[in-house]
């Protein structure tokens, strides 16, 4: 049988699976199991444990399930509300300062978190009921909280970030320095807009005024005192402490990132045990489960996506593909807007471990061709799978609102992602056109790259 009938034949069978409705890490798996029985040597099933087992003996990959604590501490605790209240108390002021208070809480809880539906959760239980009561309209308010949630895939500690930095064989360090300037663009477009509804909610709701005699909360001003708003800092600025110094043993050399990881999650555990005196056993019984099930739970989809990928390159299908995309002689431009359209494509039904390791082989060798720096493409294509998490019709955070805000209608939710959607394909246009936003940091910090 031929490469490209293979290739079909593998493509078709993944698809069938993942339809059927097996959970994508057995899907991935039944898949590569079956294809090393037809068309690989009888001696390579008997090695399937080995494989999987090599493919994952990586110490980068050691830092996830201790990100994965760190955010599991952070994220069942009150940091998240205090957090969201210490914004919301210092920029209310603002037009739009709510909306504003509730990007920044996203983006910072996500640098500490590093989990999308953790940010999700954490901010939008406190942030969603505070914009509803202050009257933004539920699409906005729900679009607001799921758009600043994908910020955790992006933010350094990325766990998307450090499977590609694996997967494409490319410095982690320098991957999180580039990844900062990429998400501070994202936050400024997210709060401009915010800004920019509110004016627009702002007015709809005078001229409602003006022609009914009806208030609006919208219209209502809060007043908070400087003693009240200091008075919200002392549980906060730890968390921003810990943030810091994190980053600071990272990207100062002090430390590794699985040496990093560790630390981060040690201090996240301390500080919640002295803010919120968890520190019992039934208290932080529910934090080690939820990081139990779901460092298991990512670490087999990896391993089976790792699988996956080593069939697909035993069997040639990889690299055949690659040289068939080589062969096109594209653009360099028009070969990343075709690969980004596939990573759009796939983030319908794909969560971003899956996208990353799955197609890893077959895109990164025609961009290197093609001249693209890794690193900076290895930031636009967490943006586009950023997107995946909010465009409908399933995507992860509007199922988390929906969970989080049952009230508001799911057409609400969708309507209410759809700008962001549009930001995230902007901020991707201004780092075509502007690299430097990613690569200056790394750079400065690091050296030139290769």
């Amino acid at each position: 049988m031929s490469v490209l009938a293979i290739g079909l034949l593998y493509g078709a069978a993944t698809l069938l699976a993942m339809f059927a409705g097996m959970p994508i890490a057995f899907a991935l798996g039944a898949v590569a199991t079956i294809f090393m029985i037809m068309f690989m040597p009888s001696a390579s099933v008997d090695t399937i444990s080995q494989n999987v087992y090599e493919e994952m003996a990586s110490i980068t990959l050691l830092s996830i399930p201790l990100f994965i604590l760190k955010g599991a501490a952070i994220g069942r605790s009150r940091a998240g509300q205090d957090l969201y209240g210490a914004l919301h108390a210092w920029l209310h002021k603002f037009p739009g300062g709510l909306g504003i208070a509730n990007v920044f809480a996203c983006a910072l809880f996500a640098a500490m978190a590093g989990s999308s539906p953790a940010t999700c959760s954490a901010i939008g239980s406190a942030g969603i009921p505070q914009m509803r009561k202050h009257g933004y309209s539920g699409s906005f308010a729900a679009g607001l909280i799921a758009a600043g949630g994908t910020l955790g895939i992006l933010l350094p500690p990325s766990i998307t970030m450090i499977l590609y930095a694996v997967a494409a064989e490319q410095s982690l360090g320098r991957l999180f320095l580039a990844a900062i300037g990429p998400s501070l663009l994202l936050v400024f477009l997210f709060a401009g807009y915010a800004v920019f509804r509110f004016q627009y909610e702002f007015r709809r709701a005078q001229a409602h005024l003006e022609k009914t005699g009806e208030t609006s909360e919208l219209l209502r001003v809060d007043t908070l005192t400087m003693r009240e708003r200091f008075a919200l800092l002392p549980r906060v600025l730890p968390f921003l402490v810990l943030l810091t110094g994190v980053m600071v043993a990272l990207y100062g050399g002090y430390a590794t990132p699985s040496e990093t990881a560790g630390l981060g999650a040690v201090l996240a555990l301390v500080l919640i045990a002295l803010i919120y005196s968890v520190w019992t056993v039934h208290d932080l019984e529910p934090i080690l489960v939820a990081t139990l099930r779901e460092s298991t739970m990512l670490m087999l989809i990896i391993g089976m996506s790792l699988l996956y990928s080593y069939v697909m390159s035993y069997l040639h299908i990889s690299q055949s593909t690659a040289e068939w995309v080589v062969s096109l002689h594209l653009s360099r431009w028009i070969l990343l807007a075709v690969i980004l359209l596939m990573v759009v494509v796939l983030g319908f039904f794909l969560p971003p471990v899956s996208i990353i390791l799955m197609t890893a082989p077959i895109i990164l060798p025609p961009l290197r061709a093609a001249d693209f720096d890794l690193i900076w493409f290895g930031v636009i294509m967490t943006i586009v799978m950023e997107m995946g998490l909010i465009h409908p019709p399933v995507g992860l955070n509007i199922f988390v609102i929906k969970n989080i805000a049952p009230d508001i209608p799911l057409g609400d939710v969708m309507w209410g992602v759809i700008p962001f959607v549009g930001l995230m394909i902007l901020a991707v246009v201004i780092l075509c056109f502007v690299p430097d936003i990613a690569t200056w940091f790394p750079d400065r910090i690091m050296g030139l790259g290769k």
